[in-house]
């Protein structure tokens, strides 16, 4: 019983790592990042680009317009902020 409890608080959730470029660095510690994924059309079988953008704390201002960065999911930080960079 008590290594099943154990495992259960020291379990590490997966969190989502995903590649993108800054295109905006003018928030204090935050940018945003331009992510690109390619999508299957389900009808049609063609690949199209679907594009988002995530706002993704900047501890420091780090990273700055263009940059090529990695970002994870965290806690949310404020309304919007659920990445940060890696």
């Amino acid at each position: 019983m008590e290594n099943e409890n154990e495992k259960k608080n020291t379990e590490i959730k997966h969190r989502r790592i995903l590649d993108g470029v800054v295109v905006s660095d003018k928030m204090k510690n935050t940018v945003v990042v331009e992510v690109n994924r390619l999508v299957k059309h389900p009808k049609y079988l063609k690949y199209f680009r679907v594009t988002k953008r995530y706002k993704a704390d900047n501890p420091n201002d780090i990273k700055k317009l263009g940059d090529k960065v990695k970002i994870e999911e965290c806690r949310p930080i404020s309304k919007d902020k659920h990445f940060k960079i890696i």
